[in-house]
This record gives structure tokens, sequence and C-alpha cells, in this order.
């Protein structure tokens, strides 16, 4: 992924942030050289810089039988910035831009169609997401017709070995760019447009606390 040097961010508490938004995920294998891709809910589990995550495909997806490296991708909020919002606008090289959070993470794919392995993960996903409803489904480990299903699916396991997180978030930018276009994507309102925001004044806090420890 290019990432300019100001857009790198290391910190894995990045990355547990954005998963926890926002679990659905693309994940790209390559076949025959060509990309192989799918969107999947997963599980996430980190200790340390230790990072696995689990989930399943339907049986059919040609992905679902693939073993070995792959790149998951994980979406953070974005949102489009206009150079009118900017303090110094009347400058030449101020042009349209999109700021945004990503992470792509770089490891292997195993497979599994282990009965009780499905069964964790399918039942770990719904208590997840059932929660995040306000509901309480559960796979039932005893009821037959739940078990039975198991057989129309195959389960991962991405043992993640790099992680790539891009923040692009206007850093670039002199101290009161990075201000009024928060502020102009605050007053538009909307999930996006106030998380890229609040992302955006994360960090120009940080740089003003850095040149303030200079």
């Amino acid at each position: 992924m290019y990432t300019p040097r100001a857009f790198v961010d290391t910190d894995l508490a990045e990355l547990d942030r954005l998963i926890a938004r926002d679990a659905f995920v693309t994940l790209v294998t390559v076949a025959d050289g060509v990309p192989v891709v799918s969107h999947l809910p997963v599980l996430y589990a980190r200790d340390g810089d230790r990072i696995v995550i689990e989930g399943h495909w339907a049986k059919p997806n040609p992905q679902a039988r693939h073993t070995g490296p792959a790149l998951l991708i994980v979406h953070g909020p974005h949102a489009y910035v206009s150079p009118g919002w900017y303090a110094d606008k009347e400058e030449a090289a101020r042009v349209p831009t999109w700021n945004y959070a990503v992470a792509h993470l770089h490891g292997v794919l195993d497979t599994t169609e282990d009965t009780t392995a499905l069964a964790s993960i399918v039942d770990r996903l719904s208590q997840v997401n059932e929660a995040h409803v306000g509901n309480d489904w559960r796979f039932g480990h005893d009821r037959e017709d739940h078990v039975r299903q198991l057989r129309g699916i195959v389960g991962f396991r991405f043992d993640v070995e790099r992680v790539e997180l891009k923040f692009k978030l206007s850093q670039n930018h002199p101290v009161a760019n990075v201000e009024r276009a928060a502020a102009a994507l605050q007053r538009l309102g909307g999930e996006d447009n106030t998380l890229v925001s609040e992302l955006m004044l994360e960090r120009l806090t940080r740089r003003k606390q850095d040149v303030g420890a200079t």
C-alpha cells in the first residue's frame, strides 16, 4: 500500500479501534494469477503483536479452497475534503482530496471443515453481532438443524504476519487547514464525516504536543 511517511501509523491499538468499529473486511487471495475477493464478517483477537482472525465462507466460494498467503483489508471511516475549507484555499497547490483510515494485514490462511471448529466460529460471530443489534440468537450446538447447516461452510484462521496502517488525515497541511477542514466535516455531520474529523483533530493534538515537547 502506498503510504507517505506522514500518514504511517504503527500503533496496533489503532487497528483495534478500526476493527472494533467495523469487523466486515475484504479478504484478497490469488488463484492462477487472478485476484479472488470476499467480503466477510470476522472475529479478531490480538495478544501483543500476535493477531489471529477467524471467519468462514460459503462452501461454493472459490476462495474457500485457498490456503497460504492472503491480504485482509480493514476499512475505516473516510470523507471528501474540499480545498474551499482551507485557511489558505487560494494556494495553487490546494486541491480536493479524500481523508481516510485503513489497515492492510498480510498473513497466511488455513482452512477447516471440522464441525467443532465451525460451530465455535459461528457461535462466537453470532454472540458478537447479536449483541450489537440487541438480540440473543445463539447457535445451538445440540440442535441437529443448526449442526447440519455447518456442512455448507468452510472456516478459516488467518495468522497475521505484517500490518500496514494508513491514517491519511491532512497531517501534511498547516494547522489552520486541519482545523478548518475538521470543523467543516463536523458541520456536515454523518458518521464517517464525524469520525474522520475526530481522527484529524486527534492527530493535530499529537502534532502540537510534539512541537511543544521540542
